[in-house]
């Protein structure tokens, strides 16, 4: 699933390529931020296809904590350690990923394919259908020229792990406003065969925040349409 999206260049370093992140965000997220075009000044990898490498490496326990502290891009070569309780994503000094686990942990790869294909499409669909309504509700939106959304941080909470395919839903949106910048808390539920066996959390970071006009957010939601149309890989 995920070797289409990376290079293994040793054998604990992974580097991407601006068509690899681009095509992963696209193809796999059905994400269309602009920070994720091939062709983008500030280009970064989508923080979903670093989970997922996370997930595919390591495996999956019951509690997991990510929290994202650097822009990938395809000059960043990062070294994956030995597993542990708490480990940094590197390159050289500079962190750009930490992960935290506990609990129990499976390798099961069924589990974990059908857990980050259905975390990555769940999490692609929050814009706009998510985030542009809970930001409406304080009459705010987001900079149509420049619409800054940055992942900070992710977390799942596994009740047990004797589960084959877990589907997401969303739990309770929140939109915290602090001037022109913001924080969206997207909770959600992990269930399996329509049982909560888990929940989990994504934090994301918003610049620029502008009031609310109708008239732009639908122009806004047209012309993320037609970019997922004219930019969907082939």
């Amino acid at each position: 699933m995920l070797s289409p999206f990376y290079h293994q260049c040793e054998k604990n370093k992974i580097t991407f390529t601006r068509e690899q992140g681009s095509n992963f965000a696209k193809l796999i997220a059905d994400d269309y931020n602009p920070l994720h075009d091939a062709d983008a000044k500030r280009f970064c990898v989508p923080g979903d296809l670093l989970f997922s490498l996370v997930l595919q490496r390591y495996g999956i326990s019951q509690k997991m904590h990510f929290t994202f502290s650097g822009m990938v891009n395809e000059h960043v070569a990062l070294d994956f350690p030995e597993v542990a309780d708490e480990f940094d994503i590197t390159d050289g000094d500079k962190v750009y990923l930490s992960v935290k686990r506990s609990g129990e942990s499976t390798d099961c790869p069924a589990l974990i394919q059908s857990l980050t294909k259905n975390y990555v499409e769940f999490s692609g669909t929050t814009f706009p259908h998510v985030i542009i309504p809970i930001m409406c509700d304080q009459n705010v939106m987001i900079n149509p020229s420049r619409p800054m959304v940055i992942y900070e941080s992710m977390s799942i909470d596994l009740q047990r792990l004797d589960i084959t395919s877990p589907e997401l839903e969303f739990a309770d949106p929140v939109f915290e406003l602090n001037g022109k910048r913001g924080k969206i808390i997207l909770r959600f539920n992990i269930l399996e065969q329509n049982e909560v066996v888990g929940t989990g959390v994504k934090n994301m970071l918003v610049s620029g925040i502008r009031d609310y006009c109708q008239e732009t957010v639908d122009d806004l939601i047209n012309f993320y349409n037609q970019r997922k149309t004219d930019l969907k890989p082939e």
